[in-house]
């Protein structure tokens, strides 16, 4: 028996490779080690990527032969695509890194959709053999592919305000949902049935088609408060899609990256809606949001007790326990590295001091945790939600910089509120807040936050960066 030396490396690398991605989707779990978890996981794709290339023969001649194998496009692609994630990875700001994250996980899904439909339309012209399970593999490729391209593409438009954040509530979307969904299915039967025949390709283009459009009618009416979740959701379908696509090239090390990436997307959103108390069907059916101008209120407008950064000095120099809670508008301010210095400046004063991190704060699954670590703040400084509500009386400051919905407290006492439920962290209980905001406005959600007119909280309006800059200026000065 011969003993093919090639085949067994190969086998050996995407072994490796599996195992690589393994560990370093492990060690993101943590801030410390999910850079290495990270470094860890493009080795493994790189690993694998060369030893799919490897599974041809690259003929001696570097000419004709070797074009029509196709190394040579591969090789361009591979070179553009690299460039222009440098340069995108660099430019980028940590406020845009959720529309990033997005679109990754759309191109995710349309490659995915590429090779289905390519691979289809070879079964389809004879130009590659098909069986039951390719044809199956195809055409859930085709769905999940689809969807989740247009799918990211829309939260992407929100996110980055390129059409409104807010749940666009349409008459009939469920129905419209449901036939796009039965042309899919439909579509996808008929091309299992027939992947040779004209029935066959009119299915494929049918259920490509009506998953694309589908996309944008499931995404488009979800406001822009659970955008968190729905990025971790699309993060999964991308890697289910991945999975799809590495049965129909017979690739190993696809299948399990694939699943990797779709499972965790899956148990992270499944985590983050308990987080908000909500479930994946109401996530995806109740358009978050949409009803939030219609909340009941007193209709008694209270205009929330702002102070200066003087003032607000004199009460943090005598706190002993401090708790700041992040959200996004820090992220818009750039404000990590101010919100460092006042803790150091806080901590050298005598002051206790942490980071309250709700799951859902921020545009994307730890965002925060990001944007703290970029700062080289600790992570023992991070707490969670759980951890630090039942300590926040006794807190002589909570300072909320940037965040909104996830320190409402009409999530707990309005039951009229969108919001009504979800759990929050639980600010309004410390002896004093103070809220670093640029205005009173409205959150991502477009909801009323009570919190602004409690009788121990005070506004502190206009850029976070430079209050926070100007409240370590005045330890300074002592």
């Amino acid at each position: 028996m011969t003993v093919d030396l090639r085949e067994i490396l190969i086998s050996l690398a995407y072994i490796v490779a599996s195992v690589l991605f393994i560990l370093g989707i492990k060690r993101m779990g943590k801030t410390e080690t999910a850079t290495g978890g990270n470094l860890m996981s493009c080795i493994a794709m790189i690993l694998a990527v060369v030893a799919t290339f490897c599974k041809k023969t690259v003929a001696a001649t570097w000419t004709t032969d070797w074009i029509m194998n196709g190394y040579l496009w591969c090789a361009i692609a591979i070179i553009a695509g690299g460039v222009i994630g440098i340069i995108w990875a660099k430019k980028v700001q940590m406020t845009g890194m959720p529309q990033l994250v997005a679109l990754l996980n759309g191109f995710g899904g349309l490659a995915s959709l590429l090779v289905a439909v390519s691979q289809g339309w070879n079964i389809n012209h004879k130009l590659e053999a098909g069986n039951m399970v390719t044809n199956i593999s195809v055409v859930l490729t085709v769905i999940i592919g689809a969807i989740t391209f247009t799918g990211s593409v829309i939260a992407w438009a929100k996110l980055d305000g390129k059409i409104s954040s807010k749940a666009v509530i349409f008459k009939g979307r469920f129905v419209i949902s449901a036939l796009l969904l039965i042309i899919a299915i439909a579509g996808s039967v008929l091309f299992a049935i027939d992947p040779e025949g004209l029935v066959g390709l009119i299915g494929l283009l049918a259920a490509t088609a009506a998953s694309l459009i589908l996309g944008v009618a499931v995404v488009i009416p979800i406001g822009g408060g659970d955008m968190p979740v729905i990025i971790s959701l699309l993060n999964a379908l991308s890697g289910l899609a991945g999975a799809m696509a590495g049965f129909i090239i017979s690739n190993t090390v696809l299948i399990v990256a694939g699943c990797l990436v779709g499972t965790s997307g899956i148990v992270l959103s499944l985590v983050m809606c308990k987080a908000m108390n909500r479930s994946i069907k109401n996530l995806l059916f109740s358009g978050f949001g949409a009803s939030a101008a219609k909340a009941k209120g007193s209709g008694e407008h209270i205009e929330p007790k702002s102070i200066s950064v003087d003032s607000a000095y004199m009460v943090l120099e005598a706190a002993r326990s401090v708790v700041i809670i992040p959200g996004y508008g820090m992220a818009v301010a750039q404000a990590q590295h101010s919100v460092k210095e006042l803790v150091n400046k806080l901590e050298a004063n005598g002051a206790e001091v942490v980071f309250a991190i709700h799951p859902v704060a921020g545009r994307m699954p730890g965002h925060m945790n990001v944007l703290l670590a970029e700062a080289d703040i600790s992570y023992d400084q991070l707490k969670t939600m759980e951890e630090v509500n039942p300590l926040m009386p006794t807190f002589d400051v909570a300072m909320v910089i940037g965040a909104n919905d996830v320190v409402n407290p009409a999530a707990s006492s309005d039951q009229s509120s969108p919001i009504y439920g979800m759990p929050i962290i639980n600010a309004d209980q410390a002896r004093n807040v103070f809220v670093l905001k640029r205005g009173a406005g409205r959150g991502f959600s477009g909801i009323e936050n009570e919190l602004f007119i409690r009788n121990n909280t005070s506004m502190i309006y206009g850029d976070a960066k430079a209050t926070l800059t100007a409240l370590a200026k005045e330890f300074n000065a002592d």
